[in-house]
């Protein structure tokens, strides 16, 4: 199988027990990568300006809600 299609046409015909395995097999990966991608961030710094920018605060609320700085392509 190399392309999309044929892998959606193999997925179509799993059982509903393969197709939950198969499901949590990808969001374990999924959820592996991100965390891959944090460290690496972390590690190279890239984290550091989107931390500092969140402790703004002015009185206990944050001075720049989180959509805002996620939304940021700096921080992409």
């Amino acid at each position: 199988m190399s392309t999309l299609a044929e892998i959606e046409e193999a997925i179509a015909k799993l059982l509903p027990s393969e197709f939950r395995d198969l499901l949590h097999r990808l969001n374990e990966q999924d959820a592996a990568a991100w965390d891959r991608q944090i460290e690496e961030d972390a590690e190279n710094g890239k984290l550091e300006a989107l931390y500092t920018r969140l402790m703004e605060e002015e009185g206990d609320q944050p001075k720049v809600p989180l959509d805002e700085v996620l939304d940021d392509p700096k921080f992409s």
